[in-house]
């Protein structure tokens, strides 16, 4: 039988005058820290992920989350090094957005977050209206993409997006605009494309911020050699090349001793 630990969400604070309890706190508050315990345990790929169950506890408020041994040492280093650099630009997007979230609700209620885990000699992290756990904006950058893949899903009552599955990233969701879904005419789903999109890469790290990407253009991909498209290619850098009298040296000065 495998392993177990837990990870323990501890939540002090009041409803006006009256202390922060199981009892009066509101369900949608308890959908929102569910929504997000998945992201910090497991950020990434979900569907293989051992099973998280959860209880609620007197105290003032105690979220607990059980799950694979494995998985909570982890996280116990975690909270480590974010208790350690008081930051979270290191982390990947979704573990660091579920603890801006953290950050909002503590400043919003005046609440006050402790985490923790069950190992022996636990890491912990407090989070309150004076802590300032956010992502440094200047880390973020916009940043122009290309994904190709398999088109494997389009439209969207709310929020409009492409899914297109990648070999390298796995799914990436791709947001649009109804008024260009409406006047696309071929259906694209089941075959292969190329998505260009902007979105928020780390200029650290190289993470891409799939939640930030917004659809630009199709791109109908083949990956048959087209000399005509290479030809057209090269006329259009020659035009940049005219003002350099010596195409070879200037490689050479910008390589440097690369190729020594």
């Amino acid at each position: 039988m495998e392993k177990t630990g837990y990870i323990e969400i501890k939540i002090e604070g009041s409803k006006g005058k009256i202390q922060l309890n199981p009892d009066n706190y509101d369900i949608k508050e308890i959908i929102n820290l569910l929504q997000n315990a998945e992201d910090l345990l497991f950020p990434g790929e979900k569907r293989e992920r051992p099973t998280i169950s959860y209880r609620i506890e007197e105290g003032s408020v105690k979220h607990l989350f059980k799950t694979s041994l494995q998985a909570i040492i982890g996280f116990n280093a975690l909270l480590s090094q974010i208790d350690q650099k008081k930051s979270v630009d290191f982390l990947e997007t979704q573990t660091a957005k579920v603890f801006e979230t953290f950050q909002d609700t503590a400043i919003k209620h005046n609440y006050n977050f402790t985490i923790t885990t069950s190992i022996d000699k636990p890491s912990q992290l407090v989070i309150n209206k004076e802590t300032h756990f956010y992502r440094t904006e200047t880390v973020w950058v916009d940043a122009e993409f290309y994904f190709y893949g398999k088109i494997t899903n389009m439209g969207g009552k709310e929020k409009p997006n492409f899914h297109i599955v990648t070999e390298d990233m796995g799914s990436i969701i791709v947001q649009t605009s109804k008024s260009y879904l409406e006047k696309y005419e071929s259906n694209p789903l089941y075959k292969n494309f190329g998505i260009q999109a902007i979105g928020k890469q780390n200029v650290e790290t190289g993470e891409i911020d799939k939640t930030t990407l917004k659809f630009i253009d199709i791109i109908a991909y083949n990956p048959v050699y087209d000399e005509e498209y290479i030809n057209k290619l090269r006329r259009k850098a020659k035009k940049n090349w005219q003002g350099i009298k010596d195409p070879d040296q200037w490689l050479r000065e910008m390589r440097g001793e690369y190729d020594a």
